[in-house]
């Protein structure tokens, strides 16, 4: 449940933060550079996958990715240490 627990929640971040960025929050706010941060800092490891000349586009599919990639991997583990 831990496993599976933490990856929602890496995916929530992640989501959080394309969700903020399309509808413009503030970026001096400390909410919004908070999650801006851990979003960061999750999806460090796939970083400019995708380059696209529309921004919005391009922090999409940059954050998306690992978002999926962690809903996939800790619900797959997280299944599997279950099933043991």
């Amino acid at each position: 449940m831990i496993i599976h627990s933490l990856a929602d929640l890496a995916a929530g971040f992640l989501g959080l933060w394309i969700l903020l960025y399309l509808l413009d929050a503030n970026h001096a706010n400390v909410f919004v550079d908070f999650v801006r941060g851990v979003a960061n800092w999750l999806a460090s490891w796939s970083q400019d996958i995708f380059i696209m000349k529309t921004e919005g586009l391009r922090v999409f599919f940059n954050f998306a990715l690992p978002a999926l990639v962690y809903l996939a991997v800790g619900h797959g583990a997280a299944a599997w240490l279950r099933r043991l």
